[in-house]
């Protein structure tokens, strides 16, 4: 029997062990403390991830999974440290956001603090069994979050939808991992997945992968599975919008590329296939539902759908330095669709009302030049134009699709990335170069922590497309430590 060991098998899982004390504190001080300062929630959200950030950045768990179960190594670190800057930039632009919403509780800010707690079990699961605790609590952060305003028929519709895809997603993973273990009669990725040659039930084995790719794809907005990106994207809060585009998406295809590292040879044979279809499909059908887009929030889901399959090629060239080129890419987008989704958060028509029609940012360089300029950098770089972060993970992205010979495929993602660029340069034809609309356009959510946002993130950007290397080389490190 394995015993724990203290400290270090406690500062090995400290990160979350600081994210599950911090909401838990977070909601006990929303419950008991009366006559509170109005930032004291925030700033206890804020301290919980930025702690829960220099724990993985400092504090090395070693290659062995904690009790055999949880990755604590530099692969589950990196993303950790990742998913807590998401968090960061997210509560930074929320702050003033939910203020004005009325939605600032510790419901809000607790139930963030443990969404990042589910991306970290998701992204550094090594058995199943923490890989579906994750997921759904994960899932459950953002159903709540995603409804917060009770008062809201749009975000009520949302999170319904949200509920409805999560709870067939869940039940998809759940019969895929039982499918899993009735064929390997093990619930521990490394070792199920090792050699299926040797399982007794191949088809039990094909049909349980293919489950679980089914319930990831509905996370991750893979077509056909991405109907309800749209509709949520749209209804939920915009600082949750980015919290839920970036932070879980990441986390889900996280631990999606583990799955993929770990195969053998067998199973890419029979994945190979499917996971082209999936990225073909997601990259046509997601920029082209964009191009026809009015609205900004529903412009950038379907946007966020055609990234996805740019990730899904990277995945597949996985032993052609796809997993480096995937993880940058990642690291990428994060920046630019959380820079996206923060500039928007800090527009409103009203107090009560996003600034959504894409004819409301008619003139907006010159009426707002901040915010038009992060939204500008932003979507620049989700086209893949140097010299931005975007750039470089695309031509990552590239390199290793082409090494790995899928050129049809690259080739669908080059006319993808043709038609994003016309997407998102119509937004930024809108703000520089249409009449400014005769309407007020209020930015009483653009404090200083959203100012902090704007600085870092766009310094983030352009930093990452001129200086890619210190990335890269860690990434390299990172990929290398894993045996594939």
């Amino acid at each position: 029997m394995t015993v724990l060991s203290w400290p270090k098998d406690i500062l090995a899982v400290l990160f979350q062990l600081l994210l599950a004390g911090g909401g838990i504190t977070v909601f006990a001080v929303g419950a008991f403390v009366k006559n509170k300062p109005k930032s004291l929630l925030f700033s206890l959200a804020i301290g919980s991830v930025l702690s829960a950030a220099v724990a993985a950045l400092l504090i090395d768990g070693g290659r062995t999974p904690f009790f055999q179960m949880l990755d604590v190594g530099v692969y589950a670190r990196f993303f950790n440290v990742l998913f807590a800057l998401v968090a960061f930039f997210s509560l930074l632009f929320s702050h003033q956001h939910a203020g004005l919403r009325q939605v600032a509780g510790d419901e809000f800010y607790g139930l963030m603090i443990l969404a990042v707690l589910g991306m970290s079990l998701v992204a550094g699961a090594t058995h199943w069994l923490i890989f579906f605790l994750g997921f759904e609590l994960l899932s459950l952060a953002f159903y709540i979050l995603i409804a917060m305003r009770r008062d809201d028929p749009s975000g009520n519709e949302a999170a319904l939808k949200y509920l409805i895809m999560g709870m067939v997603s869940g039940g998809f993973l759940a019969f895929g991992i039982a499918m899993f273990y009735a064929s390997t009669g093990t619930l521990d990725m490394p070792i199920g997945l090792a050699d299926l040659k040797k399982v007794g039930y191949p088809t039990g084995m094909l049909l349980s992968l293919g489950l679980i790719l089914t319930a990831t794809g509905f996370k991750i907005s893979l077509v056909p599975f991405h109907l309800w990106t749209p509709d949520v994207y749209q209804g939920a809060q915009t600082p949750v919008t980015a919290f839920l585009t970036t932070g879980s998406k990441i986390a889900v295809f996280a631990g999606l590329l583990r799955i993929l590292m770990l195969s053998s040879n067998w199973l890419w044979a029979h994945a190979t296939p499917v996971l082209w279809t999936l990225a073909a499909a997601t990259l046509l059908i997601g920029s082209i539902t964009a191009m026809a887009q009015t609205r900004i929030k529903r412009l950038l889901a379907y946007s966020s759908v055609a990234q996805m399959g740019y990730a899904v090629m990277g995945a597949l060239a996985i032993r052609e330095d796809g997993g480096l080129a995937v993880m940058f890419y990642f690291t990428a987008y994060a920046l630019m669709d959380m820079g996206a989704f923060g500039a928007i958060s800090t527009l409103c028509a009203s107090p009560e009302s996003d600034l959504d029609e894409l004819e409301n940012y008619r003139g907006l360089g010159y009426s707002h030049p901040w915010q038009a300029a992060l939204l500008t950098i932003c979507l620049l770089s989700l086209a893949g134009l140097p010299p931005t972060a975007g750039f470089i993970g695309k031509f990552m992205v590239f390199k290793a699709v082409l090494q790995a010979q899928y050129t049809v495929l690259a080739v669908i993602g080059i006319a993808s990335a043709i038609l994003s660029i016309f997407v998102y340069l119509k937004v930024i034809v809108v703000m520089f170069m249409r009449p400014k609309k005769d309407m007020a356009v209020t930015t009483s959510g653009f404090g200083v922590a959203a100012r902090f946002a704007f600085a870092v993130i766009l310094f983030g950007v352009i930093w990452a497309g001129v200086f890619p290397s210190p990335l890269q080389a860690l990434i390299s490190r990172i990929i290398a430590s894993i045996s594939i």
